[in-house]
């Protein structure tokens, strides 16, 4: 097994210009940096921007062709525009408040402006404008972006770099990269940071990619598979007592590290594909999409079955929804409940233990995925209790109680978007009232919120898939 020496520098500080911006206002002072100090060249944003509020209204941030734009749940006015060149991607960054826009060989951090700030047995609650920052990672052709425990990992599929940063440290006014390490050959591929310091991430070539690797704190490779051909994907699910489990995808079935080892998930066939997976923190089970096809008609499978992997015992349990999905159809809820957006224009909500259909929401007209995968097409975004499912032909956003099934409001959208993240202003993606106190339902949790226009909002910033991070694609 190889060794990969990992190096702690300095953040990378690019102008906001690297996207090319036609206008931004940004909510931190940014500027280069001069390799003094701790190398951010920026200062927090000054507490007279923001105002103190009573509760916090999640973000919705949509990418589109032009930029992006930030729109307040409560109401769905626009908050802020902002013009990008290219084609936009967003993805978590980590601490609930800012949005990870790659586009143009680099990921730049986007601050919604929501803050909550813990002061003794409570909290306070700040608004901002959102902006775009000069908060910037050169990326050669962004891929992957995956927060997960206390920092988030950038790959980059030109170069094969990987830089993980400390995101806390976004709303502290720096941007702070902890390490900066690369695999052996660019591809399309992901890195995952783990819980005890250690960094899982994928090996291959453009040509092909069917190694994952796990690296402890120093750099050594201490767990290895090379039975992973086409290596897409990632879910991190409940940890066991020994550290992290994380689901990755590949062309001959899932395999799930646990333990400190990788286990194949067994499959009928030779070809099975779960590319894009989807986990919760408090749950073993995996959602993931399921394809068979190694050359499908037309190159896109259309699949009616998902997966949902127990990472126990690395088996898994195929359910038919009776309707095709895509990529941007995957997300969880609050209680792990895995979620499934059809060309049916169904909202399809399942207990992931055993399978069963909770609920079957309509939320939109009847669709088809693309031709291309970039083009928008309807896409869900998950947490505090709320699905943010959007219509894009419509132009519409509908907001469902995962608990209950209830679309309980809708607005309408000021663009066409290929991509969402909402954010509640808190890294779970859960409301919170106090520090420490419950952030699921129950006791501070789902079922104490009230879908009325005053005080709070279910919200959601992709939490149950957050630590996972970017959905993945096809293409």
């Amino acid at each position: 097994m190889r060794s990969i020496v990992m190096k702690r520098r300095a953040a990378a500080l690019l102008g906001a210009g690297v996207l090319a911006l036609a206008a931004c206002g940004s909510g931190v002072d940014g500027g280069a940096s001069d390799g003094g100090g701790d190398g951010t060249g920026a200062t927090e944003a000054p507490s007279s921007d923001r105002t103190e509020v009573g509760a916090l209204s999640p973000r919705i941030v949509l990418a589109h062709e032009g930029g992006v734009v930030t729109l307040d749940s409560a109401d769905g006015s626009v908050l802020n525009e902002t013009p990008v060149e290219g084609y936009v991607r967003l993805n978590p960054a980590g601490d609930g408040r800012h949005v990870a826009v790659s586009a143009s060989d680099a990921v730049t951090m986007y601050d919604t402006g929501l803050l909550a700030q813990g002061h003794g047995d409570h909290f306070h609650y700040y608004v901002q404008d959102p902006a775009l920052t000069d908060f910037s990672v050169e990326a050669p052709m962004p891929g992957h972006v995956v927060p997960h425990g206390d920092r988030t990992a950038i790959f980059a599929d030109g170069s094969g770099e990987i830089t993980l940063f400390d995101p806390t440290a976004l709303g502290e006014g720096k941007l702070d990269v902890l390490e900066e390490t690369a695999t052996e050959d660019p591809h399309h591929g992901v890195a995952v940071p783990l819980s005890d310091g250690g960094l899982l991430t994928t090996q291959g070539t453009e040509d092909e990619r069917s190694t994952v690797q796990v690296l402890d704190a120093d750099g050594k490779v201490v767990a290895e598979t090379d039975d992973c051909p086409g290596v897409h994907g990632e879910a991190a699910a409940k940890p066991t007592e020994s550290g992290d489990v994380i689901s990755l995808g590949c062309e001959n079935g899932s395999v799930i590290y646990r333990d400190g080892e990788f286990h194949k998930v067994a499959i009928d066939g030779d070809y099975q594909r779960s590319g894009n997976q989807k986990g919760h923190e408090d749950s073993p089970i995996v959602l993931a999409d399921h394809k068979v096809e190694a050359e499908p008609a037309g190159g896109i499978e259309r699949p009616t079955e998902i997966a949902l992997i127990d990472t126990r015992d690395a088996t898994q349990q195929l359910i038919d929804l009776g309707s095709p999905y895509w990529f941007r159809s995957l997300d969880r809820g609050p209680d792990g409940e895995a979620l499934v957006l059809t060309y049916d224009g169904e909202l399809n909500i399942l207990d992931p233990e055993s399978g069963e259909i909770l609920h079957e929401v309509p939320v939109t007209g009847e669709w088809e995925e693309g031709e291309n995968w970039q083009e928008a097409g309807p896409m869900l975004s998950v947490a505090d209790g709320t699905a943010f499912v959007v219509d894009p032909e419509a132009k519409k956003l509908s907001m469902v109680d995962v608990a209950s099934g209830e679309v309980y409001r809708e607005l309408d959208l000021p663009v066409v978007p290929h991509e969402i993240q909402v954010t509640t202003g808190t890294a779970s993606g859960e409301y919170e009232v106090s520090p420490g106190a419950s952030e699921s339902k129950g006791e501070e949790g789902h079922e104490g919120h009230d879908h009325a226009d005053e005080g709070h909002d279910h919200g959601a910033s992709d939490a149950g898939g957050a630590e996972e991070g970017h959905e993945g694609h096809d293409h």
